[in-house]
């Protein structure tokens, strides 16, 4: 219980940023999770951001779900929009396929570097600002993936225990 005390906004900020030593980010990763731990997350966020919407719940380190109006929408760091977050983001993001040797020596060379004949590379951009945002390996052909559909209800209601902003 101790422990929780120290996790304030500007622990979780060198966190993100990667300047936090390694042992103190694994005890405080390791550690029960004061209640407020997602609203200090999510405040860093906000600030990191140019724009005013909600963020919601992060989905990556780049993509966010956020409130805009009475929707709620997929959003970038850079403020580009992806729309509906029921519906999958990558559908409408740049997508580099390496689907050659050529494409994949360029980043894997050696024995780990994937068949052509089995499988793809797909690299995920934002079309507002070239960042790119995933990267899914899959059999050529195979269906762009989702990664997962949140429950944003069930998340508020039952883990932070206040209702869907």
């Amino acid at each position: 219980m101790k422990d929780q005390a120290l996790v304030t906004t500007k622990t979780i900020e060198d966190m993100m940023d990667g300047v936090l030593p390694w042992s103190e980010t694994h005890r405080i990763m390791s550690s029960f999770k004061d209640a407020d731990r997602f609203d200090k997350y999510v405040s860093v966020l906000q600030s990191r951001v140019s724009w005013d919407n909600q963020i919601i719940l992060p989905l990556t380190p780049h993509l966010f779900i956020v409130k805009k109006e009475n929707e709620y929408i997929v959003k970038c760091t850079c403020s580009h929009e992806f729309g509906d977050y029921r519906k999958n983001w990558k559908t409408k993001a740049l997508i580099y396929v390496r689907d050659t040797e050529e494409k994949l020596e360029a980043v894997w060379r050696g024995p780990r570097q994937p068949d052509p004949e089995k499988n793809e590379v797909r690299e995920f951009y934002c079309p507002g600002c070239a960042t790119q945002l995933e990267v899914d390996a899959v059999p050529p052909g195979y269906p762009i993936l989702i990664n997962f559909l949140p429950d944003l209800e069930a998340f508020y209601e039952e883990w932070l225990d206040r209702p869907l902003p």
